[in-house]
C-alpha cells in the first residue's frame, strides 16, 4: 500500500507553484514552549523531492555570514503559514547541489525572463 492512498493530502492553498532555481521566502510556523511565532527563511530551492505526494518536500538554501544553511521543509505540512516567489531562476537542472561549492557572484542564478509583447510598428 502507498502512503498517498493512506493519507490524502489536500494542496496548501498558501503555496503556489514553484521550481528548482527559484528565491522563495518560507514563513513557517515555530513553536518555542507555550508560544507560537511565524520564522521568514529566503534563499533558493535547490531541490524538489518525492513530487506532490505526502512526502514531498522542498530544500531551500541561503547564505547566513558567509555560511551556507539548508532547510528541508515538507510540501505538504501545516506548518507553512505561507510561501513567496520572490524571483524566478532560469536552470536547466532539476537538483542545484552544485551551488554547494560556489560563493558569491559565482552562485547566482540568472532570472527568467518572460517575453516581450511585440511593439507596435507604423508600416
Amino acid at each position: 500500500m502507498e502512503a498517498s492512498q493512506l493519507f490524502k493530502t489536500e494542496r496548501n492553498p498558501n503555496i503556489p507553484t514553484f521550481g528548482p532555481g527559484d528565491t522563495v521566502r518560507v514563513n513557517f510556523r515555530i513553536r518555542e514552549g507555550d508560544r507560537e511565532r511565524v520564522q521568514a527563511f529566503q534563499g533558493a530551492v535547490i531541490r524538489l523531492q518525492n513530487g506532490s505526494g505526502p512526502a514531498a518536500s522542498f530544500t531551500v538554501r541561503r547564505i547566513s555570514g558567509g555560511i551556507g544553511i539548508e532547510r528541508v521543509f515538507p510540501l505538504h505540512s501545516p506548518l507553512i503559514e505561507s510561501l513567496e516567489v520572490t524571483r524566478r531562476g532560469s536552470v536547466r537542472r532539476a537538483k542545484l547541489y552544485y551551488l554547494r561549492g560556489l560563493q558569491g557572484r559565482a552562485a547566482r542564478i540568472k532570472e527568467k525572463t518572460t517575453p516581450r509583447p511585440p511593439r507596435n510598428r507604423p508600416t
